[in-house]
């Protein structure tokens, strides 16, 4: 791990504006500044910097975070990455704290330089290549979509990236997936004879390939293997190259083939991402609602497709928001995205992407179809098969509450869940009061807003079980233990990688709401305080009751009179406000 120290020193240096406004154009608006938020469609600008704060927040999607998150959510970024892109801008040289050295950053360095020899070598080999450029446009695709898309060939030859590379015995090679040392040190291309398909991440570096075969051969399409820079369960095909369309249009589709992705954007649906040889992942999921509001799966309409559109929901559910949509499209029998948009156009595969069947709905046809639903027993079934999945949609209780009314409905018996708690509600012992937050949430937030509120809190807090009460423990302590946490980025980027992030950048988020509405924090904030102060003494007293008086110590003796004493007073107290007389008897 990078130092925490030089996380903080990186976050004081850079100013969050000039790293936003390199991708989105800003506008002054009041302290802050604001634009159309980049990681959603929006009309009027929600999307808000904040230079005091250094942090962002967009009041439409949520998106919020420093100058590091911003770019790991914007380009694509790791963590170290973005941390890396920020120091060169400042000066600043990232330590070596005996974890990450340079020579492995080299070495990734090397492999990006290997992938992008690889890919303009494989872009001119199609040129001099007559059976791949006829197979292209047999296929109806243009010289400027397969542009576009870097498209190339790899020869008919078991070394033929000898002729780009400075060294094929270099292990690097083998290590980024493009050859394959066999037997007795023999090495050869692990590409031969395919049309060539360049995938890229986000920043637009080349990470892996993509292989179609011209003949017979087996198998049809072959991909890159896992290595350092290429992990074909998170990346998705063509997503560098739709990122804008996606953006802009708010929906994005998934579909199966490299193909596809290319022809719809031939045809002007440019918004369009494939999965790498497997079934839609639940990291690709929720990269992919970070961007659009809308997710539409298009498969083939035969029984392969349906059985891969089942496993795309199974994955999708731990990612659904309430909010957004997921749609499952089953194009007509023979057909697939390609050979549709060719055949009937643009328009026509629009209309059938607004038809596409919402995730609810084919999720409890599915079920149906797995019981007998005019007995009992199989409405018995129907329940029980499909309460796991909706336990699943935690990020989603709106839309699990919803389905929960519908399963009901279709069983003609209650859901078991529809009384308990919504999933991922937490239970807390200080309740929130007419939609207000806790006065835990009201404290944590307060002190993510001014860490130096920390010597004002008692050392002891009641005692609750809820994760906000948790969260507030620990800032506490983690404030007390590092003096160098002394504004807001500081504290919200010591959280990351860690179970209370989520937690804290929502509260971080909080304090620029407070910020737009010039509200009253410090007010809240000693409230709160109250209201806690007197919960931990209520907890205190009850604790020594339950001792006997010549088992208390003196200190115990005192606090225990001091407590029945204002439990005293504060009973007084109500009696008066009741009667209208106050302290007057």
């Amino acid at each position: 791990m990078i130092p925490q120290d030089f996380i903080q020193t990186l976050l004081d240096r850079v100013d969050i504006v000039d790293v936003v406004e390199r991708y989105v154009p800003l506008k002054k608006a009041g302290a802050n500044y604001q634009a159309r938020c980049p990681f959603h469609n929006e009309k009027s600008p929600s999307f808000t910097v904040s230079p005091t704060k250094q942090f962002y927040h967009c009041f439409g999607c949520g998106a919020h975070g420093t100058a590091i998150t911003f770019l790991m959510q914007h380009t694509g970024m790791g963590f170290v990455e973005a941390v890396k892109e920020l120091a060169s801008r400042t000066g600043m040289q990232v330590p070596d704290d005996g974890t990450r050295n340079n020579p492995e950053d080299g070495r990734r360095e090397q492999l990006y330089e290997l992938m992008e020899t690889a890919a303009h070598f494989y872009k001119g080999e199609l040129k001099n290549n007559a059976a791949a450029v006829a197979y292209l446009k047999n296929r109806g695709l243009t010289g400027e979509a397969a542009a576009r898309y870097g498209l190339g060939y790899a020869p008919d030859d078991w070394q033929g990236l000898a002729r780009a590379v400075a060294d094929y015995q270099d292990k690097a090679l083998e290590e980024a997936g493009l050859i394959i040392a066999g037997e007795g040190g023999k090495r050869y291309d692990r590409f031969r004879h395919r049309v060539m398909f360049p995938i890229k991440n986000e920043r637009g570096k080349v990470i892996a390939f993509g292989g179609r075969v011209l003949d017979k051969g087996e198998p049809k399409y072959l991909n890159s293997p896992e290595t350092p820079l290429f992990h074909k369960g998170r990346e998705l095909y063509g997503l560098h190259e739709a990122r804008r369309a996606i953006q802009s249009a708010g929906r994005v589709i998934v579909v199966e083939g490299y193909m596809d992705v290319v022809m719809l954007a031939q045809h002007g649906v440019e918004n369009a991402v494939a999965t790498l040889g497997t079934a839609v992942t639940s990291d690709q999921v929720e990269r992919l609602l970070r961007l659009a509001d809308a997710i539409v799966f298009a498969f083939d309409g035969d029984a392969a497709g349906r059985k891969a559109a089942w496993r795309a929901l199974e994955n999708s559910l731990p990612q659904v928001v309430d909010g957004k949509r997921l749609g499952f499209l089953f194009l007509p029998e023979g057909e697939d995205p390609d050979s549709y948009v060719r055949g009937h156009g643009r328009a026509a595969f629009e209309a059938l992407l607004d038809k596409a069947l919402p995730l609810s709905q084919f999720l409890l046809d599915e079920m149906a179809t797995k019981t007998d639903l005019t007995s009992p027993e199989g409405k018995v079934r129907l329940v029980k098969l499909t309460e796991p999945y909706l336990d699943q949609m935690r990020k989603a209780p709106l839309l699990a509450r919803s389905l929960r009314r519908q399963l009901a409905s279709m069983s003609g018996m209650p859901s078991r869940a529809q009384a308990r708690f919504t999933p991922g509600a937490p239970s807390v012992s200080i309740q929130k009061r007419g939609g207000q937050p806790s006065p835990y949430r009201v404290v944590l937030q307060a002190l993510i807003q001014d860490p130096a509120r920390v010597a004002r809190l008692p050392e002891v807090l009641p005692n609750d079980a809820s994760p906000e009460a948790q969260a507030l423990t620990g800032l506490m302590a983690r404030l007390r233990q590092q003096a160098g946490l002394r504004l807001t980025r500081h504290v919200v980027e010591s959280y990351r990688e860690q179970p209370e992030q989520t937690l804290m950048e929502e509260a971080e988020a909080a304090v620029l709401v407070w910020e737009e509405t010039e509200h009253d924090v410090e007010a809240d904030f000693r409230g709160a305080l109250a209201t806690l102060e007197e919960h931990a003494g209520r907890q205190a007293a009850t604790d020594l009751s339950r001792k006997q008086l010549h088992e208390l110590s003196p200190d115990e003796r005192v606090r225990f009179l001091r407590s029945l004493q204002a439990k005293k007073l504060s009973v007084l107290a109500s009696a008066g406000e009741g009667d209208g007389r106050g302290d007057s008897d």
